[in-house]
């Protein structure tokens, strides 16, 4: 995990996980409640289920279902249970915040290393969200993102001559979730940056956001077609760190 602070940026937070261990339904915690929130209740809606009839809900956030901490990593335990496929989105407070958005920042530098097994149905997209939550107008900035048994990609989400635009960003050759790699973001005034395993995969130069954001690690499904309900598997966080910009 890095540490310490960066030309140009001042370390904010840095999580490796190895504090000690956390079963599924107690994360985060004495140990990890200073620095971590498990962000939504049980049963809160993901971003497929808010479309859907309460009651008839097919996925949505499960935290005490999901999340757990051992041999040094975090633990999603993506898996379904009576008809609804379970995720979760994780956020790191700064300074011990006690209320959302726990991490708001304008501008910053987001490093993750992670795996994940191959779960169709199932996706990540660890972002930074609008603080105003006026979307898309405040902008959306997504890495890693991707259905978890396809290929990682950024994405950067703004507003258009039509309005709602998005671009994409692809490592070249296309990389799977499967093995280890780090994802960083560096968001800075008119200007993001993507890098996967310390290269560059794109430079976004306009739908820069330039209000505050914070940053959680959504992680859910059905948003191109629900996993199987005999799909299980994992996602693994080894460490996060995170930076504002001096």
């Amino acid at each position: 995990m890095p540490l310490g602070d960066l030309p140009g940026w001042r370390q904010v937070f840095a999580e490796d996980f190895t504090d000690g261990d956390v079963g599924i339904g107690e994360f985060p915690g004495p140990i990890y409640g200073q620095r971590w929130s498990a962000n939504y209740k049980d049963g809160t809606p993901d971003t497929a289920a808010q479309k859907q009839p309460k009651g008839q809900r097919t996925s949505g956030y499960y935290p005490s279902k999901v999340l757990s901490v051992h041999d040094g990593v975090l633990d999603m335990y993506l898996h379904s249970e009576n008809g609804v496929s379970m995720g979760a989105a994780p956020s790191p407070r700064l300074n011990g915040a006690t209320q959302s958005p726990y991490n708001s920042q304008l501008y910053g530098r987001y490093s993750v290393r992670f795996k994940a097994d191959s779960l169709p149905g199932y996706k990540v997209a660890w972002l930074l969200w609008p603080v105003s939550k006026q979307w898309p107008q405040d902008g959306e900035i997504d890495y890693p993102e991707g259905d978890l048994s396809k290929v990682i990609y950024a994405a950067l989400h703004g507003v258009g001559p039509d309005g709602h635009k998005f671009d994409l960003f692809r490592p070249d050759p296309s990389v799977p979730f499967t093995d280890w790699h780090v994802a960083t973001t560096e968001w800075s005034p008119g200007r993001i940056e993507f890098f996967l395993d310390g290269k560059s995969i794109g430079v976004a130069t306009s739908m820069v956001p330039d209000k505050p954001m914070r940053y959680l690690l959504q992680t859910e499904s059905c948003l191109t077609g629900c996993p199987a309900p005999e799909t299980e598997g994992h996602v693994y966080v080894d460490w996060v760190a995170m930076w504002a910009r001096n």
